[in-house]
């Protein structure tokens, strides 16, 4: 038998997750446009209902099209699993909501998307969960700023809006000597420019609306575990240790081992919460994932040329690229993103009328309120003194600022 590690990426992205139906042939993964399915009879009734073997009850809990698009990511990825959801912010909310209750703390990075940001900062405190943010370069604040109730760090791959690149396995291991996951946003970045689990992370989230779907038409987000945190010897994780009474008083991390959180998440944060993907979502980010190597390679190729013409640009004072030695995660970056980036800063000289010019030049590519989708090389700029930067339009991202000259590019 062939060693599954014989697979490489561009193979995984295009059949990983996938058994040919066995009836019909069908070699594209099909969508199954069902809210439910049938039961062979009342005893295989009761034993998916109690967690006993597994197959589909409902399209709120699992589909079999978006089954394909989880182990399609987990296999990319590196994980032992994942979930789908409606969003990358329902991604980010699941992941929250399984680990911890209200009395809980979680350290973030201050260098996040702006809706994480807001979530975290003014959401979340409602419910009992506060969270400190700290300079995602410096590894002491984190260290510092976790707490005896402290149940999660968080950071993003490339920090947004700073393009700070994360020293994941430094920050995984503060994580861990605290006895607590870390959790990365891998969204900027795609399993094909890095992968974060194999750098020490415990689980990593994916908006995938943005470069895993790539043509804009399609909402998503993406929960994946790496399976190798023990959940038992942390022992700050009730949720996965203790009884469950929402199923029987089950155990999770006793019953399901490495997939303990990715079950929890399921047959609680899903079913509760309700924040499933629908079947043609998955079908349709699944056609992205498909070309998401072709596609990465061509957004590091086209970053790399804007850079070059904005260093020798007039009207430009200072780029910012973590492939440029002057960015001050230089050689971080040509570890952890040795195949590129494909964000980028500038900032430019005599504002805003140099700006306003650049603006109009580049209009017709500055007109959309994402990143990641193959038509625009940049969405609409986000407001942040004069710097152009990588994170999201002033409305989506949080860092509005008025007055200030609009910038952005990727």
């Amino acid at each position: 038998m062939a060693d599954p590690n014989f697979l490489k990426f561009d193979t995984l992205s295009l059949h990983a997750g996938q058994e040919v139906d066995p009836i019909t042939g069908a070699r594209a993964v099909p969508i199954y446009q069902t809210t439910s399915y049938v039961f062979k009879d009342a005893d295989h009734a009761a034993s998916l209902f109690n967690l006993e073997t597994t197959g589909h009850i409902y399209s709120r809990l699992s589909n079999p099209t978006t089954a394909v698009l989880e182990e399609r990511l987990a296999s990319l990825e590196g994980g032992v699993g994942a979930i789908c959801t409606a969003s990358g912010h329902a991604a980010m909310h699941l992941a929250i909501v399984t680990l911890m209750s209200a009395g809980s703390h979680i350290v973030c990075s201050q260098s996040v998307y702006g809706g994480t940001y807001n979530f975290l900062k003014h959401t979340m405190p409602r419910f009992g969960i506060e969270t400190t943010f700290v300079n995602p370069r410096d590894l002491d604040a984190f260290k510092d700023a976790i707490q005896d109730n402290t149940r999660l760090v968080i950071s993003e791959t490339l920090g947004n809006p700073g393009l700070e690149v994360t020293n994941i396995p430094a920050l995984a291991d503060i994580a861990h000597a605290a006895d607590i996951p870390l959790l990365i946003d891998n969204t900027f970045a795609t399993p094909y420019l890095c992968r974060p689990l194999d750098l020490g992370a415990d689980l990593v989230m994916h908006s995938a609306t943005k470069f895993l779907g790539g043509h804009g038409i399609a909402m998503g987000g993406a929960l994946i575990d790496g399976g190798r945190f023990d959940w038992e010897k942390s022992g700050k994780f009730p949720t996965l240790t203790e009884p469950y009474e929402g199923y029987h008083g089950i155990r999770y991390e006793e019953e399901f081992g490495p997939l303990a959180f990715l079950m929890r998440a399921r047959t609680e944060g899903i079913r509760d919460f309700g924040a499933c993907i629908s079947p043609t979502n998955s079908f349709q980010i699944l056609q992205g994932v498909e070309t998401l190597s072709v596609r990465m390679e061509k957004h590091v190729a086209n970053a790399r040329k804007v850079i070059e013409f904005l260093n020798t640009h007039d009207a430009v004072e200072t780029v910012s690229y973590p492939e440029l030695p002057t960015h001050p995660d230089h050689e971080l970056a040509k570890e952890l993103l040795p195949k590129g980036c494909v964000h980028f800063q500038f900032h430019c000289q005599r504002w805003p009328r140099s700006w306003q010019g650049v603006y109009r030049t580049v209009a017709d590519f500055l007109s959309s309120g994402e990143c990641g989708r193959c038509q625009k090389p940049r969405h609409s700029p986000c407001l942040d003194n004069t710097s152009a930067n990588g994170c999201a339009s002033p409305q989506e991202c949080g860092h509005f600022r008025r007055n200030d000259p609009p910038v952005s590019g990727y």
